[in-house]
């Protein structure tokens, strides 16, 4: 349901769609001229306003023009009982969404209100959803806040994008910004980490490949490219690429085509690409490894993500948003461990910072995290620090070992892979813990699912 205005000069009309409207299940608010419209806007929000086209004083029209100035606008309904050719292009081009001539049947009015109401609630759905779906990023320090005022610019360009930064500094989570700040925000987003797959493998996930285009290729598969199109395609560790799928690339860059393997002809897809790498891509160009002219199309628009010692307003900020996403209140860390989270020099960027974090918070279990918890920096001395703040007499290294990765399951729920990736371990690691525990143990169970069970990860 809306909320309406109704303008109008006419009592009986005005009345007659104030009830017709209210036993809709809309909020009506009735008034009886233009200038008392344009004084209702101001005061309050609508969805959708119904107004008489002829009024002394302030007519439709400015009705129409004051409810167009709004910051978010409501859609306007004309009427009037001298339609003319001219009068309804004036209103269609000053912006009114509908225009009805007196005598009208009520159903008409009933059902174009339904659907501007409709409508407007869609909108509204389609916001809060985006909301979810875009990043909050933290961008206390000046430095981060010029990354995102680049970012809000080119978001609503189709320009190609090139990330550049150290690892762990969020550039995928700018890249998913970029997207859903951008008129693309309603189509997909796709992610391609091109380090994580061989050449030959990645051609093929990119493109797509035809049936019988290689051994096991058992079925056509559309790729990457066809899967975003209408939207957005990362390429992230894009310095990573071997210069075959440079070319390529290149190629799709400038004529927006390609050719799946196997395939005989070209496919054509609308897509904006974000790039993002670690590497210095110029050095790549002078040595030969990278291609200059994929350089120059990646390199429309490039925005450099600060790491996070260059941004230590932001530290403590986003500690507290991953306290937050946890239920965790942002005393959980005394006042000298915020000032260590500060003050440390983080050479993981973000990544470390929550993996550090979240070792401490394993460390201190029910209680506050502690200086001691985080450890030096990096995630080695991190848990070398945190530990040599924990020997005391009697300590003994299996006990704190299982402890650790006891606890790590607990708080993963089970999850191997998740509790690997908390203590910063490989999921192959993890088991061998897992079993050596278990060995020691008799052979009792551990955790939710046992190191025998499969990887609920």
């Amino acid at each position: 349901m809306a909320r309406v205005l109704v303008a109008d000069d006419e009592p009986k009309l005005g009345g007659v769609v104030t009830q017709i409207l209210q036993l809709d299940g809309h909020e009506v608010l009735r008034v009886g001229g233009g200038q008392e419209a344009v004084n209702a806007l101001s005061a309050g929000r609508f969805d959708v306003v119904v107004t008489d086209l002829r009024m002394p004083g302030v007519d439709g029209l400015g009705v129409l023009r004051a409810a167009r100035a709004l910051p978010a606008p409501p859609e306007v309904i004309l009427m009037t009982a001298h339609a003319s050719a001219e009068s309804a292009v004036e209103a269609m081009k000053a912006g009114a969404a509908d225009y009805l001539t007196k005598p009208f049947a009520m159903d008409e009015l009933r059902m174009r209100v339904a659907r501007l109401a409709a409508q407007r609630n869609a909108e509204r759905r389609s916001e809060r959803l985006l909301a979810r779906l875009t990043p909050d990023l933290v961008a206390e320090s000046a430095a981060m806040k010029a990354v995102l005022a680049a970012a809000r610019q080119v978001a609503g360009t189709d320009a190609s994008v090139l990330l550049l930064g150290e690892s762990g500094t969020g550039k995928s989570q700018l890249a998913r910004w970029i997207h859903y700040q951008g008129r693309r925000a309603a189509g997909p987003f796709v992610e391609v980490h091109c380090a994580a797959l061989p050449e030959t493998l990645l051609e093929g996930e990119l493109f797509g490949f035809e049936k019988g285009a290689f051994t096991g290729a058992v079925q056509r598969k559309a790729g990457h490219l066809a899967a975003a199109d209408g939207g957005t395609l990362f390429l992230d560790e894009i310095g990573e690429v071997t210069p075959a799928t440079q070319v390529k690339l290149l190629r799709f860059l400038q004529e927006r085509t390609f050719v799946p393997l196997g395939a005989t002809g070209t496919r054509s897809v609308d897509v904006r690409v974000i790039s993002a790498t670690n590497r210095d891509l110029d050095e790549a160009v002078r040595s030969g490894a990278f291609r200059e002219d994929f350089f120059y199309r990646l390199n429309v628009f490039a925005i450099r993500i600060p790491s996070l010692r260059e941004r230590r307003e932001d530290v403590l900020p986003i500690a507290d948003r991953l306290l937050g996403a946890r239920g965790l209140p942002p005393d959980k860390l005394t006042g000298a461990a915020r000032e260590r989270l500060r003050d440390m020099p983080w050479p993981g960027n973000v990544r470390e910072l929550e993996n550090a974090l979240e070792r401490a918070l394993i460390l201190a279990g029910e209680g506050l995290v502690e200086p001691g918890h985080l450890g030096g920096g990096t995630p080695s001395r991190a848990r070398a620090g945190a530990v040599a703040d924990l020997l005391v007499e009697g300590f003994e290294l299996d006990a704190l070992e299982r402890d650790l990765i006891l606890a790590a399951l607990e708080k993963a729920g089970g999850n191997k892979a998740q509790a690997a990736r908390m203590l910063g371990v490989s999921r192959r690691r993890m088991y061998s813990l897992l079993a050596s525990i278990e060995g020691g143990r008799g052979g009792e169970d551990v955790g939710a699912g046992g190191p025998a069970d499969p990887d609920r990860g």
